[in-house]
């Protein structure tokens, strides 16, 4: 007999609480009932599962793999009860979105208001991480929707380009910084930057090596809150977007020079899993996730910001 949905639910649910006894309350099943039903689903599939620790339960790496296609079945399953049941009615049910802290802070608030205006049905949920583990829930089913910084290379992602922003180098408010400088100025020159995991340190070190010079590293930290603080602090320069930095070179906090012509601008992608169905929830939040973004350059709220020049790459293609 294979595995049914209600097996691979109160699987999953196991291993999220990592721990047999929280899931048996959250899903008020007997506990002795929960693992009886892992023990059958053990059976079925001929290996273990779960590793029994005195804290709870882990995932073998068997159990790591069921989870994953477990998480895609089931949120298939609920995406299409939910595009079925709305046919008839106005776009309805969960979206979940994946987004960077930065654009997250900028994106988040008119999202939310500009659905609950048009499609009140929808139940957004927006989770927010660094670029990569943002990338890695859109493979993994996750989320439905990304925005991020890269196109993706993964032939199984399609992307829609949103816009493109102007990154600046910012320098300590006692440093006198032309208001342009060339980018192989930065020779020598100490920098805080994000590290290698983070898309926007691969951007930067690839432009420097187009110049001809490589990062002067002074210190590598994964938080623009904290590199803008070393900066100001005197630790080094660094490379950020300009509407990060906007309110502190308003300030007088930080100094900032501009990138000569043509300057230096990097992409902002709505991504998406191209295999998956999409629902009418979905292609709705996509649809006013690109009118707010409209808004948000068209008003100057996205700083420093300009409408998208090209398309998606190929996958693979240099980027």
């Amino acid at each position: 007999m294979g595995m049914d949905l209600r097996q691979l639910r109160y699987f999953l649910e196991i291993v999220e609480r990592g721990s047999i006894t929280g899931a048996a309350g959250t899903l008020n099943v007997a506990q002795p009932a929960l693992s009886l039903h892992v023990r059958n689903l053990e059976g079925q599939l001929g290996t273990r599962l779960l590793l029994r620790r005195p804290t709870g339960v882990v995932p073998t790496e068997a159990g790591e793999i069921l989870a994953r296609r477990a998480r895609s079945i089931l949120a298939e399953v609920a995406r299409t009860e939910a595009e079925i049941r709305s046919l008839e009615t106005d776009p309805s049910g969960r979206v979940a979105i994946g987004l960077t802290g930065t654009i997250g802070g900028l994106l988040a608030v008119p999202l939310i208001e500009a659905l609950r205006e048009r499609y009140p049905q929808i139940t957004l949920q927006i989770a927010e991480a660094m670029s990569g583990f943002v990338a890695g829930w859109l493979s993994e089913g996750r989320v439905d929707l990304a925005v991020l910084y890269e196109a993706p290379a993964d032939p199984g992602l399609a992307c829609d380009p949103l816009l493109e922003e102007e990154l600046v180098v910012l320098w300590p408010p006692d440093r006198r910084a032309p208001p342009e400088i060339a980018l192989a100025a930065l020779e020598g020159v100490p920098l805080v930057l994000p590290s290698r995991a983070h898309g926007l340190r691969r951007m930067i070190d690839a432009e420097l090596s187009g110049v001809g010079i490589a990062a002067e590293l002074a210190v590598e930290i994964d938080s623009y809150a904290n590199i803008k603080n070393l900066v100001a602090a005197g630790f080094g320069a660094s490379v950020l977007p300009w509407h990060a930095v906007a309110p502190e070179a308003g300030t007088g906090a930080l100094t900032v020079s501009r990138i000569e012509a043509p300057g230096l601008w990097r992409g902002a992608w709505l991504i998406r899993p191209d295999a998956r169905p999409v629902t009418r929830a979905q292609e709705a939040v996509a649809e006013t996730l690109r009118a707010v973004v409209g808004e948000l350059l068209a008003d100057g709220v996205w700083a420093a910001a300009r409408a998208p020049s090209s398309g998606c790459p190929a996958p693979g293609a240099e980027r």
